[in-house]
Protein backbone atom coordinates (compact mmCIF):
# COMPACT_ATOMS: atom_id res chain seq x y z
CA UNK A 1 0.00 0.00 0.00
CA UNK A 2 1.40 3.30 -0.76
CA UNK A 3 0.75 6.68 0.77
CA UNK A 4 -1.02 7.28 3.73
CA UNK A 5 -4.93 7.48 4.16
CA UNK A 6 -5.33 11.15 6.30
CA UNK A 7 -8.69 10.76 8.39
CA UNK A 8 -10.47 13.66 9.52
CA UNK A 9 -10.48 13.71 13.13
CA UNK A 10 -13.24 16.47 13.05
CA UNK A 11 -16.36 14.79 13.95
CA UNK A 12 -18.43 17.71 13.00
CA UNK A 13 -17.20 17.38 8.93
CA UNK A 14 -19.92 15.39 7.56
CA UNK A 15 -22.22 17.21 9.01
CA UNK A 16 -20.39 20.70 7.64
CA UNK A 17 -19.99 18.91 3.95
CA UNK A 18 -23.86 17.58 4.12
CA UNK A 19 -25.37 21.44 4.64
CA UNK A 20 -22.51 22.82 2.25
CA UNK A 21 -23.81 20.11 -0.74
CA UNK A 22 -27.85 20.64 0.22
CA UNK A 23 -27.47 24.51 -0.26
CA UNK A 24 -25.50 23.39 -3.35
CA UNK A 25 -28.02 21.06 -4.58
CA UNK A 26 -30.68 23.47 -3.81
CA UNK A 27 -28.81 26.06 -6.15
CA UNK A 28 -28.51 24.17 -8.70
CA UNK A 29 -32.10 22.27 -8.83
CA UNK A 30 -33.81 25.78 -8.88
CA UNK A 31 -31.55 27.80 -10.96
CA UNK A 32 -32.62 24.35 -13.67
CA UNK A 33 -36.04 25.82 -12.28
CA UNK A 34 -35.92 28.98 -13.49
CA UNK A 35 -36.92 29.32 -17.53
CA UNK A 36 -39.78 27.20 -16.45
CA UNK A 37 -43.04 28.95 -16.91
CA UNK A 38 -45.52 29.81 -14.14
CA UNK A 39 -48.01 27.77 -15.95
CA UNK A 40 -45.19 25.06 -15.80
CA UNK A 41 -43.93 25.59 -12.20
CA UNK A 42 -47.94 25.63 -10.59
CA UNK A 43 -48.91 22.97 -13.18
CA UNK A 44 -50.22 20.08 -11.32
CA UNK A 45 -47.82 16.63 -11.53
CA UNK A 46 -47.85 13.45 -9.86
CA UNK A 47 -45.77 13.28 -6.66
CA UNK A 48 -46.25 13.91 -2.76
CA UNK A 49 -47.42 17.26 -3.59
CA UNK A 50 -49.29 17.92 -6.36
CA UNK A 51 -46.69 20.40 -8.32
CA UNK A 52 -43.11 21.26 -8.44
CA UNK A 53 -44.02 25.03 -6.56
CA UNK A 54 -46.02 22.93 -3.71
CA UNK A 55 -42.76 20.94 -3.14
CA UNK A 56 -40.01 23.21 -3.50
CA UNK A 57 -42.11 24.88 -1.00
CA UNK A 58 -42.52 22.39 1.10
CA UNK A 59 -38.99 21.90 1.18
CA UNK A 60 -38.27 25.34 1.85
CA UNK A 61 -40.67 25.70 5.33
CA UNK A 62 -39.57 22.38 6.65
CA UNK A 63 -35.80 23.80 6.67
CA UNK A 64 -37.16 26.95 8.34
CA UNK A 65 -38.99 24.57 11.04
CA UNK A 66 -35.58 22.53 11.92
CA UNK A 67 -32.90 25.21 11.51
CA UNK A 68 -35.43 27.89 13.44
CA UNK A 69 -35.63 24.89 16.35
CA UNK A 70 -31.49 24.42 16.11
CA UNK A 71 -31.15 28.17 16.36
CA UNK A 72 -32.60 28.12 19.85
CA UNK A 73 -36.12 29.51 18.37
CA UNK A 74 -39.63 28.41 19.09
CA UNK A 75 -41.01 29.16 15.46
CA UNK A 76 -42.94 26.03 15.40
CA UNK A 77 -46.29 25.09 13.47
CA UNK A 78 -46.51 28.78 12.37
CA UNK A 79 -43.64 27.92 9.63
CA UNK A 80 -46.01 25.83 7.76
CA UNK A 81 -49.03 28.09 8.48
CA UNK A 82 -49.03 29.35 4.77
CA UNK A 83 -48.31 26.20 2.74
CA UNK A 84 -47.10 28.16 -0.20
CA UNK A 85 -45.65 31.48 0.37
CA UNK A 86 -43.15 31.79 -2.25
CA UNK A 87 -45.62 32.16 -5.75
CA UNK A 88 -42.55 32.03 -8.05
CA UNK A 89 -39.41 30.61 -8.27
CA UNK A 90 -37.99 33.44 -7.97
CA UNK A 91 -38.84 34.31 -4.93
CA UNK A 92 -38.48 31.06 -3.68
CA UNK A 93 -34.79 30.77 -4.77
CA UNK A 94 -33.61 33.37 -2.90
CA UNK A 95 -35.99 32.83 0.45
CA UNK A 96 -34.08 28.96 -0.02
CA UNK A 97 -31.00 30.53 -0.40
CA UNK A 98 -31.16 32.44 2.76
CA UNK A 99 -32.43 29.15 4.88
CA UNK A 100 -29.25 27.42 3.62
CA UNK A 101 -26.98 29.93 4.65
CA UNK A 102 -28.77 29.75 8.53
CA UNK A 103 -28.01 26.22 8.01
CA UNK A 104 -24.34 26.60 7.21
CA UNK A 105 -24.12 29.01 10.12
CA UNK A 106 -25.56 26.61 12.59
CA UNK A 107 -23.39 23.48 11.64
CA UNK A 108 -20.31 25.86 11.21
CA UNK A 109 -20.74 26.86 14.84
CA UNK A 110 -20.45 23.36 16.27
CA UNK A 111 -17.92 21.47 18.33
CA UNK A 112 -17.82 18.39 18.66
CA UNK A 113 -19.07 18.17 21.95
CA UNK A 114 -22.80 20.21 20.27
CA UNK A 115 -23.42 17.19 18.46
CA UNK A 116 -25.55 15.87 21.39
CA UNK A 117 -26.60 18.64 22.80
CA UNK A 118 -30.55 18.89 22.87
CA UNK A 119 -32.76 20.68 20.73
CA UNK A 120 -35.74 21.46 21.72
CA UNK A 121 -38.60 21.32 18.74
CA UNK A 122 -41.61 23.01 19.00
CA UNK A 123 -44.59 20.96 17.62
CA UNK A 124 -47.58 23.18 19.01
CA UNK A 125 -49.44 20.90 21.04
CA UNK A 126 -45.44 19.14 22.66
CA UNK A 127 -42.08 20.15 22.76
CA UNK A 128 -40.00 17.13 21.29
CA UNK A 129 -36.47 17.35 22.22
CA UNK A 130 -34.02 15.54 20.24
CA UNK A 131 -30.23 15.29 19.37
CA UNK A 132 -28.37 17.77 17.20
CA UNK A 133 -26.81 15.22 15.07
CA UNK A 134 -29.96 13.13 14.84
CA UNK A 135 -32.08 15.81 14.16
CA UNK A 136 -29.60 17.12 11.13
CA UNK A 137 -29.19 13.66 9.68
CA UNK A 138 -33.16 13.70 10.08
CA UNK A 139 -33.35 17.24 7.79
CA UNK A 140 -30.87 15.92 5.53
CA UNK A 141 -32.96 13.05 4.49
CA UNK A 142 -36.03 15.43 3.91
CA UNK A 143 -34.27 17.32 1.43
CA UNK A 144 -32.82 14.83 -0.54
CA UNK A 145 -36.22 12.99 -0.41
CA UNK A 146 -38.34 16.01 -1.25
CA UNK A 147 -35.83 17.21 -3.93
CA UNK A 148 -35.77 13.69 -5.72
CA UNK A 149 -39.54 14.04 -6.13
CA UNK A 150 -38.98 17.81 -8.10
CA UNK A 151 -36.09 16.15 -9.68
CA UNK A 152 -38.51 13.71 -11.50
CA UNK A 153 -41.39 16.30 -12.01
CA UNK A 154 -39.06 18.12 -13.98
CA UNK A 155 -38.25 15.66 -16.23
CA UNK A 156 -41.83 16.05 -17.28
CA UNK A 157 -41.14 19.76 -18.54
CA UNK A 158 -38.88 20.75 -21.19
CA UNK A 159 -36.37 21.60 -18.92
CA UNK A 160 -33.65 18.79 -18.21
CA UNK A 161 -33.29 17.65 -14.51
CA UNK A 162 -29.75 18.74 -13.32
CA UNK A 163 -27.45 16.03 -11.85
CA UNK A 164 -27.96 16.02 -7.99
CA UNK A 165 -26.88 12.62 -7.20
CA UNK A 166 -23.41 12.81 -6.72
CA UNK A 167 -21.35 14.00 -3.59
CA UNK A 168 -18.66 16.59 -4.27
CA UNK A 169 -16.93 13.88 -6.27
CA UNK A 170 -12.88 14.75 -6.22
CA UNK A 171 -13.28 14.28 -10.28
CA UNK A 172 -16.10 16.37 -10.87
CA UNK A 173 -15.19 19.40 -9.25
CA UNK A 174 -14.73 21.43 -12.30
CA UNK A 175 -18.28 20.57 -13.30
CA UNK A 176 -19.09 22.51 -9.66
CA UNK A 177 -16.66 25.18 -10.11
CA UNK A 178 -19.06 27.99 -12.13
CA UNK A 179 -22.06 27.19 -9.12
CA UNK A 180 -19.59 27.12 -6.28
CA UNK A 181 -18.10 30.60 -7.68
CA UNK A 182 -21.78 31.64 -7.59
CA UNK A 183 -21.90 31.06 -4.42
CA UNK A 184 -18.74 32.43 -3.23
CA UNK A 185 -17.29 29.22 -2.30
CA UNK A 186 -14.13 27.10 -3.10
CA UNK A 187 -13.83 23.35 -2.88
CA UNK A 188 -11.83 24.25 0.46
CA UNK A 189 -15.06 26.17 2.25
CA UNK A 190 -16.55 22.43 2.12
CA UNK A 191 -13.70 20.56 3.01
CA UNK A 192 -11.81 23.01 5.60
CA UNK A 193 -9.88 20.38 7.83
CA UNK A 194 -10.39 22.77 11.04
CA UNK A 195 -8.02 21.08 14.17
CA UNK A 196 -10.70 19.58 16.22
CA UNK A 197 -13.23 21.11 18.12
CA UNK A 198 -14.58 20.46 21.66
Amino acid sequence: MTGTMVVPTDAVLPYRAMAYNNAWANHRLLAACAPLSQDDFVASRTSFFPSLRATLNHILLVDRFYVDAMEGGTLGPAAWADPEPYATVTTLRQAQSEVDQRLIAVVEGLGTADLDRIVDVHRGHRIQRERMDRLLLHLFQHQIHHRGQAHAMLSGTRIRPPQLDEFFSVGEANLRAAEFAELGWTEDTVWQADAPRS
